[in-house]
């Protein structure tokens, strides 16, 4: 009896040590939504800067006017008004995009870890929860400024992108698993009359 108690404890160590390694599920479920956000999130931030670009160009003649406007965070309301490229307002305003892009898609990507249909309605509601926040919550300093540069169209198009931007990536991989699901009953059905022949010829 002893012996057979001490090679129990023995034992019971390692038939623990594994369970002891694994990540809890809350945990593996929070990093898949944060890894997920940063794609996301840095997708939205890029489509929406492109669009901010084109639109400031178009109506304020300089490309790097909507970005720079971005940088009031930090530098007020001058910001608003720089149309040349610089360190100082053109990459710290779209470092602040960014950021502020990946806020909102971990957001985006908890609700959609949690319910994965209409990807493009969330992104959709999102965005739009992005433009009153933005627009109607927080100090106009800390805004994103585009509106300063942009016309009316372009900020509906500029918020459009961002949207676009957060579903994309679920909207493409939904799309690769629907015609993947397709493939397979296809194949096994036009196996069959082979496998059936084959069968016949060996009787």
């Amino acid at each position: 009896m002893p012996r057979l108690d001490q090679s129990a404890r023995e034992s019971a160590p390692d038939h623990a040590a594994p369970a002891h390694h694994q990540d809890p599920p809350a945990r593996r479920r929070l990093r898949n939504v944060l890894l997920r956000a940063l794609g996301s999130g840095s997708l939205a931030s890029a489509l929406s800067s492109i669009a901010v670009s084109a639109w400031s160009r178009g109506v304020a003649g300089s490309v790097p006017a909507g970005s720079n406007a971005t940088s009031q965070w930090a530098w007020g309301r001058p910001a608003r008004h720089v149309d040349g490229w610089s360190l100082r307002h053109t990459l710290l305003g779209y470092a602040i995009h960014h950021a502020s892009s990946v806020f909102w898609a971990t957001g985006y990507e908890a609700w959609c870890a949690r319910s994965p249909r209409r990807p493009l309605a969330k992104a959709a509601t999102v965005a739009a929860l992005a433009y009153v926040v933005d627009y109607h919550v927080v100090p106009r300093r800390l805004s994103p400024g585009f509106e300063n540069r942009v016309s009316a169209p372009g900020m509906v198009c500029v918020y459009g992108t961002f949207a676009l931007g957060l579903a994309l990536v679920r909207l493409v991989g939904g799309a690769r698993h629907r015609s993947g699901a397709a493939r397979p009953p296809g194949r096994a059905v036009l196996g069959q009359p082979r496998q059936h022949a084959q069968q016949q010829r060996r009787g």
